[in-house]
């Protein structure tokens, strides 16, 4: 793990759950390192803008800090540039629920051969905790003191319904299964999804709440099974809402760059342009 995660100080508020996700995660791939299945060389983490953004700042790997609501379209982008790297995106509640939406969308949808490792706190904890689309109804900010108004959005719902072919929810203080769903979604082969509830201690903790109402789940044998889990939750908090943890749904099928005929990795292939030719072809 020491070689995972980098010297850099960590600016997260004392205490802050990320802090489990990024050692976590560097756990997990440590042992997946020593099971000999994957090499660390070949793994490239992608994060969005937020608070989880700063995760790219303490790994020892290789990556792309993305532009905000853009990690999924880099990650595709560097895994059809080079099938042979394991590409993981860390992204935020308020990054990809919102600006990124679209793209999370299809990315499931074509079954993209990346992994998608949501920091859900259900606030923009970096600009000090406005609401995002999984903010609870009536949560109160300095945009809405008045309190929220709108449903939030259930993005579990959301990716069984895009074809996602790997879906889950885990808890941060949870550690142990968050570290299981982690070493799946990583060997998954096709787009997985994982949101990962992490409440902000500062501005929206939740944690007393969903360590209440969370329970494990196994992963259900049919897709209709797994969409009534998935709407169990609504992500309001209400004291008797029971929170299912888990893989809700997992499946193969063909990914995006099979069904693209990507085979070659790009920088590999020798290419010869006769730039007349080109001209020729494609100017009036």
């Amino acid at each position: 793990m020491q070689k995972i995660v980098s010297n850099q100080k960590i600016t997260w508020c004392p205490g802050c759950f990320n802090n489990i996700i990024l050692h976590s995660f560097a756990k997990v791939l440590s042992e997946l390192e020593a099971e000999r299945k994957i090499d660390l060389k070949k793994v490239v983490v992608v994060a969005g803008i937020g608070c989880h953004g700063k995760i790219f700042d303490y790994l020892n790997l290789s990556g792309f800090n993305a532009l905000h609501g853009r990690a999924i379209p880099t990650s595709l982008g560097i895994k059809l540039a080079n099938r042979e790297l394991k590409v993981i995106a860390f992204v935020g509640d308020g990054d990809i629920y919102a600006e990124g939406l679209d793209h999370l969308i299809h990315a499931a949808r074509y079954n993209a051969d990346i992994k998608v490792f949501v920091h859900n706190n259900q606030n923009f904890a970096l600009t000090v905790g406005q609401s995002t689309p999984t903010s609870e109804k009536g949560y109160k900010s300095k945009v809405r003191p008045e309190g929220e108004k709108e449903e939030p959005l259930n993005p579990i719902a959301l990716m069984l319904a895009a074809k996602a072919s790997f879906v889950a929810r885990a808890f941060v203080l949870e550690k142990e299964h968050l570290e299981m769903i982690m070493k799946e979604a990583i060997l998954h082969k096709g787009f997985a999804f994982v949101d990962i509830l992490q409440p902000c201690i500062v501005f929206h903790n939740t944690a007393e709440m969903i360590r209440k109402n969370a329970y494990k789940i196994k992963t259900p044998e049919n897709f209709e099974e797994a969409f009534k889990l998935a709407l169990e939750w609504d992500y309001n908090l209400r004291g008797t809402s029971k929170i299912p943890l888990g893989i809700f749904w997992k499946e193969e099928r063909e990914t995006f760059e099979d069904k693209e005929g990507i085979g070659e990795v790009f920088w590999k292939r020798k290419r010869e342009t006769n730039l007349k030719e080109v001209l020729e072809k494609y100017v009036v």
